[in-house]
């Protein structure tokens, strides 16, 4: 990496620096009410590299965050490393890890389903841990899954269904697979691909999945210049695949887009033949030199015409976009996304999106700095926005975090709670909430 690049490791500095204890802490203080109708875990994972450095924010060690919420009260805060076999070497090194599925950084994602907690990262497999965030190990399905996959698999906001894929340096470059609501894995599908891409995630519908084929090409030369083994190559070109969720390689059919780059949608949604896709949308990422912030976008699949047109919904750059889970692949009406600060990968607000409208309404964290929010629905709401967003944010003035506790429906006021907690989270990537009736 050059020396430029060496001094711009944000992700070793300030709010980004790992922690490295471990913390169990009870009876958190909280400001405010919270919502007696929340009752669960706000999880979140991150990259904290145990040993303090790491060549890249996405090679750091797993770490989750989770804080127990019942009955209006928070129960206990507590932080954990997921501890694969890489973990346990500190001198491993991630990418070389890449040959054998069980030694997974864990760092990306955390999710639920069919009873178990995963926390995800796109080279491995997932790794389960129990309820108070202890590594259980690597899980892959009974066996199903013979390789990697991704950090952003989908839930079906309909039947419960998990679908999700794996990218690889050999072929198959990329493989589809398909897993049950009661978690058993009935599709494992290969994908032809012209090469080896960064396929970071991908999209649903109703009837249909979205394959993200973008310009992110697989390059160990890239070590040197991005701290990862992958380069932006515009001639590698950039397309959208559309897919029955039940259907295979034959069925893909492609459409050509500008070259750019998706780390994450915020939905997708099907009317007859036209499939709508919102996403944060970058002109180009791991290309030295360029620093193109991510932009919403709305991406218009014409099938009959096959076509594709793309519009932009927003000049702030956001990111970590979120719907409510039971519009996953649905059309949606309200989206949540974090803007950005100062070209930082962390929120100094979060925005609240009215697709009906076209409008949005911004949530000021007055100098807090966030991490992905949630949303958390209501079960006793009707409204698509009935229900609280929740997300962990540092306070530099006492060098701590928070989670704090907005109601979506007054999403400029300011938060219902705020639970104290008594360290440092650090800036990461993804996070869920968790019912306790999971």
């Amino acid at each position: 990496m050059s020396e430029a690049a060496q001094e711009q490791r944000f992700w070793l500095r300030d709010n980004f620096a790992p922690v490295f204890e471990e913390t169990t802490a009870t009876d958190l203080t909280v400001t405010g009410h919270i919502p007696e109708a929340l009752n669960g875990r706000l999880l979140r994972n991150g990259a904290n590299p145990q040993t303090g450095e790491s060549a890249h924010w996405f090679l750091g060690n797993g770490m989750l965050h989770g804080v127990e919420i019942k009955e209006g009260q928070a129960n206990w805060y507590r932080n954990r490393y997921v501890k694969s076999p890489l973990f346990r070497d500190p001198a491993g090194d991630p990418v070389s890890a890449m040959s054998d599925m069980t030694r997974s950084a864990a760092n990306t994602h955390v999710i639920h389903h069919a009873g178990k907690i995963l926390a995800l990262e796109e080279a491995h497999w997932p790794f389960e841990v129990d309820d108070n965030l202890e590594t259980v190990g690597p899980y892959n399905f009974d066996g199903k899954l013979a390789a990697n996959m991704t950090a952003h698999p989908k839930t079906c906001g309909e039947t419960g269904e998990l679908l999700s894929f794996g990218y690889a340096t050999q072929a198959p470059y990329l493989t589809y697979h398909r897993t049950s609501a009661d978690g058993k894995m009935v599709q494992v599908e290969p994908i032809t691909v012209k090469g080896a891409t960064m396929v970071h995630d991908f999209n649903i519908t109703r009837n249909h999945v979205i394959f993200m084929d973008l310009p992110a090409v697989w390059n160990l030369d890239g070590m040197a210049a991005t701290g990862m083994p992958i380069m932006w190559d515009e001639s590698y070109g950039a397309r959208l695949g559309v897919m029955p969720r039940e259907g295979g390689d034959a069925d893909v059919k492609w459409y050509e887009i500008d070259p750019c780059y998706v780390f994450h949608p915020m939905n997708a949604w099907e009317e007859g033949d036209r499939i709508y896709i919102d996403v944060c949308r970058m002109n180009d990422t791991f290309k030295p030199g360029s620093n193109s912030p991510p932009l919403l976008f709305r991406w218009t699949i014409d099938q009959a015409a096959g076509t594709v047109t793309e519009t932009q919904l927003d000049d702030r750059a956001v990111e970590f976009p979120r719907v409510c889970d039971t519009k996953v692949g649905l059309k949606n009406r309200y989206g949540y996304a974090a803007a950005f600060m100062g070209g930082l990968p962390c929120a100094e607000g979060y925005v609240k999106y009215d697709h009906e409208r076209g409008t949005s309404v911004y949530h000021d964290l007055h100098g807090g700095q966030g991490s992905e929010a949630v949303f958390v629905k209501d079960p006793a709401g009707s409204a698509e926005d009935d229900g609280w967003v929740l997300g962990y944010v540092y306070q530099p003035e006492t060098d701590t975090s928070e989670v704090v506790i907005i109601d979506a429906r007054e999403f400029a006021q300011g938060p219902v709670a705020r639970i104290h907690l008594p360290v440092r989270v650090p800036a990461g990537f993804h996070g869920n909430w968790v019912p306790a009736d999971y």
